[in-house]
Formats: structure tokens, sequence, C-alpha cells
């Protein structure tokens, strides 16, 4: 291994707790996920128990993780609560796994809700406000007007990812706060840039390039129904061409909301026509979704496309440490 990585290292607390020692010489895997939007990340742990010493962590504890190289530091990646817990054998093991501690239970609690005549950044606050949340919302989506957002038996995590698909936004919930940004503006929370990274191929160990039509035939559009009241009139918005256009199933109350779900779902086909899984053969810690990519020296078609980020995945084992990137086609209209 290059001597400016050196070899990679962890600090794992449990309850306040630093245990990393505890899991010296015993630490067989650790992969963590870092999702876009509101899908939580994720934290799999898996020990050697042969001797029998370990102690299974309770449902619900905390457990937070810092990861990175001994020649560069460590990188904190959050904080998890543990949501399941393995042993089997033999040789014994434990597996610990968790959920980022971001969304809590209210968050995924179930009700009914009933705007009119308000905003989407109006929504978000009022969420962000009742769960001690800070909103971090787009200026330009957080003002666009709902005339009536009407939800029976939906959590307000489902509202945020509802709102989030039609309006094309980064929904998500770190640090405490509430995100809603345009997906592919590569911000982070402080508003700063989140900044390209460029690769070349002799720094990913392998790569999948995937182009691929889904539905079995090639969309030239989105269509979005909805009915215009006073008329009673069963009307269409259409992003892209009518041509051949996906027609969406949810039937919308006016015709600004119907166009901006369309838009949104027609952005979403155009990222996701060509994407790209690439392992770093060396882990970078700070690498996070939302951050853009270029390659070099692998094919033409993968090295002509600026790559937008949706996953990064974190793994720890065998001694080694390496970074999996999912990624979609940046568009233009993102910029």
């Amino acid at each position: 291994m290059p001597e400016q990585y050196g070899h990679p290292i962890y600090r794992i607390t449990h309850q306040g707790e630093d245990v990393t020692q505890n899991f010296s010489g015993r630490l067989m895997r650790l992969n963590l996920v870092d999702n876009r939007g509101l899908d939580a990340d994720e934290l799999d742990i898996e020990l050697d128990d042969s001797d029998g010493k370990l102690v299974i962590p309770a449902h619900g504890d905390l457990i937070t993780v810092a990861i990175g190289w001994n020649n560069s530091g460590l990188v904190n990646k959050g904080i998890f609560a543990v949501d399941e817990t393995e042993h089997r054998g033999a040789p014994d093991v434990i597996s610990v796994r968790g959920r980022s501690k971001d969304i809590s239970t209210g968050l995924i609690k179930k009700r009914d809700w009933s705007w009119h005549d308000t905003t989407v950044g109006q929504i978000i606050q009022e969420i962000a406000t009742e769960h001690d949340l800070k909103p971090v919302i787009d200026p330009v989506l957080g003002g666009r007007t709902l005339r009536h957002f009407d939800r029976t038996g939906e959590s307000a995590v489902n509202i945020l990812t509802r709102l989030g698909l039609e309006h094309d936004a980064v929904a998500t919930i770190k640090a405490g706060n509430m995100l809603f940004m345009p997906i592919g503006k590569g911000v982070s929370i402080s508003g700063m840039p989140l900044g390209h990274v460029s690769l070349k191929r002799s720094d990913g160990d392998n790569h999948r390039f995937l182009q691929a039509d889904r539905q079995g035939e090639t969309w030239t559009g989105v269509r979005a129904i909805y009915y215009d009241v006073p008329g009673a009139q069963r009307k269409e918005a259409i992003a892209g061409s009518d041509e051949r256009p996906f027609e969406l199933r949810h039937t919308y109350t006016d015709e600004q909301s119907a166009l901006h779900a369309a838009n949104s779902e027609w952005l979403r086909r155009q990222r996701q026509a060509s994407t790209l899984s690439y392992t770093l053969a060396l882990g970078r810690p700070a690498l996070l979704p939302e951050m853009t990519f270029s390659l070099h020296g692998i094919k033409g078609p993968i090295d002509a496309v600026t790559w937008l980020c949706s996953r990064v995945i974190h793994r720890i084992e065998d001694g080694g440490y390496t970074t999996e990137l999912e990624l979609e086609t940046k568009l233009e209209s993102t910029e």
C-alpha cells in the first residue's frame, strides 16, 4: 500500500464510551452506507467473538463511527442507533447493524396532513419546527406554491420524500438540519460547495457502467394528470416530448403541481439513463453523495460524462479500506 496512505484506522464509541481498543484484532468487517435523501445511512459491523468475551449491544444503543487513514486522520461519519444484532457460530461472530440517528420516532409516526394555499417551504418549515430541526431550504424550491396538499395516514418522512420526488430535490435530515435542495446543486448543509473530484483508472479496483432502458422502450417525456377544478376537466401536463411519455400514477389538483412532478420525474429518468458504480482501491472518507466526479482513461462514453454521486459505501475488511461510488449522469440543467 502506498506510504502516503499508511493503513486504515477507525474510532468507535458505544453509548459515549470509546470502545475502539476492544475491537483490536476482532474487527472482521465494517460497512458504512451514506445515502442521498431520507433513506437512513446504514452501519454494519462484524466482530470475532471466538473467545466469548464480547457483549451484544442493546436495541437502540448509540454508536458513533469515524474512519480514515493513519497518515491523514479520521473523518466523522455520524451516529447510528442499533436496530439489529446477530450472534452466530462456530466460530462465534457478532454482527451489529444500525441506522443513522437523524430520523427520530416522531418523524415516522403516521398521521393525517392538510395544507391549502401554501408553499413547499412553509410545509418543510412547519415539519422542521415541530421536530426541533433547523430548516435549510432552497429559496426557489421553497417558494413554489401548492393549492392543496392533503395526505392521509402518512409520516413526516413520507411527506418529505414525496415533496422531494415531486420537486427533484434532496430531502434529508443531517446533523439536526432538515435539508431541501435541488438534486445536483452540490452544496453542503452550510451552503458551501461540496466540490468536484477527478479520478483516473488507476484509482479504481473495478467499475460497472450501465446504459439501460428499464421500461422496455425509450420514453420521450413524462405526463402528469390533473383536474381543472372549476371545469372538472381531466387535463395533462407534459415534461419533455409527448410522443411517447411515461404517465405518472398520481392525479394532481392543479396544473403547476402536475408540471413540477412531471419535470422532476423526467429529470430523474434522464440522470439514470446511464449509471456507473466505481470502487476506489484506497478509500476516501470525505466523499459524500451529491459530489460530482469525472473519470479519465476508462472508456469514451464514461469519460465524457460528468457524474453525480447518489450513494457512497465505505468498507473496511481484510486490513484494507475501499470506497464504492454509485453515480448517475449530472444534467446541465442542475448546474
